[in-house]
């Protein structure tokens, strides 16, 4: 709310600008509802006196690193204190046990090392700078002293760094309970190894985000007595099956289906793969390449990712084929048939997609035309099968290609939760909460929010 009565002429106030969201300037009239402010740009603005809120001169030009420092907790002067920090690449600030996090959208490598980790292990919350890190080892400290499981909330808009600051923490929480493993793979390695996995079937390119999670996470890390890392689960939700078959131009689909186009040769002729621009479920956008991305590296990777979670190389080839077969799925073109309200393959070209998706998806090509061009009722007597026209084939298609590729998601979790292993006799646990981003408000001004807290 505006402090009315402590604003008069002379005042250091914010007024709303159109291009900047806010602009401090001083008061030089107030005449009841409206104020007259001249900005520190040079212009004079008149504003409602609702609209304007007051100046706290005496705050640090650098900011403060917990807000809750500050003399007015209003969104501009939450939002001048993160631009101050910004400017120096302190995109860490606390409100409190909050931890806020600003997207540089660049590297900042120094700032998660091993060195950082072990400056802030068992440090007192709030005396070192802001950080993730301070956020796990809070929630460490208070579930080993304490006995209680402790949570994490990532929540934010969007190409926040909602992922990112995920990975700091589980990073941590490895570091403080890790141990080493006799076969050379510890419990955190394969929960910090499931990352890549994920993101390459779960992430997308969205028109903020290069690397947007398209579906919602819950890491559940299990602990011992003495507090060492004994097991662990993944959790997931609302996959965004629509973008399997539809994106939008500049967006692109999942990162899978550009990591096999530009896999080894060998791969790229076993699944009978081509340029992305072939395929329906990739040109419908012209983002193919994302800078400083090199693809046929993801893949190579992403299969060491596999390897190290415990996938063995022929469900590798398995999940390989069924990422290739929706691909192929969608160059299946439909035309009239020979009975009415019926369908077949356009073309030779749509056959041969055909014939590709039944040798990849191990199936009589046949039996996938007529599931794809017919649809069977059943009833209490019999079974009745229905012609579908060339629109309703192409639907039938696309259902199959999004329910294909959402059961080989959640395949791909229950693998890595079966190879990571779950200590159902763990004394207590550290959930990390990575929620869905979203980007579709109208006004947007939430940023990654950390939020600490013990669980119920």
């Amino acid at each position: 709310m505006s402090a009315l009565s402590s604003i008069v002429v002379g005042s250091h106030v914010w007024v709303e600008d159109p291009e900047v969201a806010w602009i401090d300037g001083n008061v030089l009239e107030v005449d009841g509802e409206e104020i007259k402010v001249n900005c520190t740009s040079g212009k004079t603005i008149i504003a409602k006196t609702s609209n304007v809120y007051p100046k706290d001169t005496e705050a640090p030009s650098g900011g403060v690193d917990d807000m809750t420092k500050l003399a007015y907790l209003h969104e501009p002067g939450v939002l001048d204190n993160f631009k101050c920090r910004y400017a120096t690449n302190e995109i860490y600030t606390y409100t409190g046990s909050i931890l806020i996090a600003v997207n540089p959208f660049k590297r900042l490598p120094d700032l998660y090392g091993k060195d950082v980790m072990e400056k802030y292990k068992g440090a007192v919350f709030g005396d070192l700078s802001p950080h993730p890190f301070a956020i796990a080892d809070a929630a460490y400290r208070q579930m080993v002293n304490d006995g209680i499981s402790q949570s994490i909330l990532v929540s934010g808009e969007s190409g926040a760094g909602k992922t990112e600051s995920t990975k700091m923490l589980m990073q941590y929480l490895a570091y403080m309970g890790g141990r080493a493993a006799a076969d050379g793979r510890s419990v955190e390695q394969k929960v910090l190894e499931s990352n890549p996995v994920l993101e390459a079937f779960g992430n997308a390119k969205t028109v903020r985000n290069n690397n947007s999670s398209r579906f919602g996470k819950f890491v559940e890390i299990q602990f011992d007595k003495r507090g060492r890392i004994s097991g662990a689960a993944i959790r997931t939700y609302l996959l965004e099956r629509s973008r399997v078959c539809q994106v939008s131009d500049p967006e692109r689909n999942y990162h899978c289906f550009y990591m096999l186009c530009n896999a080894p040769p060998e791969d790229v002729e076993r699944y009978k793969l081509a340029n992305p621009r072939k395929f329906h479920y990739l040109n419908q956008s012209n983002c193919y390449e994302l800078d400083g991305l090199d693809e046929s590296k993801e893949y190579l990777a992403t299969r060491r990712a596999m390897d190290v979670v415990g996938i063995s190389s022929d469900k590798q080839d398995a999940i390989f084929r069924v990422v290739a077969a929706v691909l192929h799925l969608g160059n299946i073109e439909f035309e009239k048939g020979n009975d009415p309200d019926s369908s077949e393959p356009k073309d030779d070209e749509s056959r041969s997609h055909l014939k590709i998706v039944a040798d990849l998806f191990m199936c009589d090509e046949k039996s996938l035309e007529n599931s794809l061009c017919k649809r069977i009722m059943v009833t209490r007597d019999e079974k009745i099968t229905k012609s579908l026209d060339a629109q309703a084939a192409a639907i039938s298609r696309d259902a199959l290609a999004k329910t294909v590729y959402s059961r080989l998601f959640d395949w791909l979790v229950d693998t890595i939760n079966n190879s990571i292993g779950q200590d159902l006799d763990s004394n207590h646990l550290i959930g990390i909460l990575d929620i869905y981003g979203f980007e579709s408000f109208k006004t947007n001004r939430c940023l990654t929010v950390l939020n600490n807290f013990a669980s119920i």
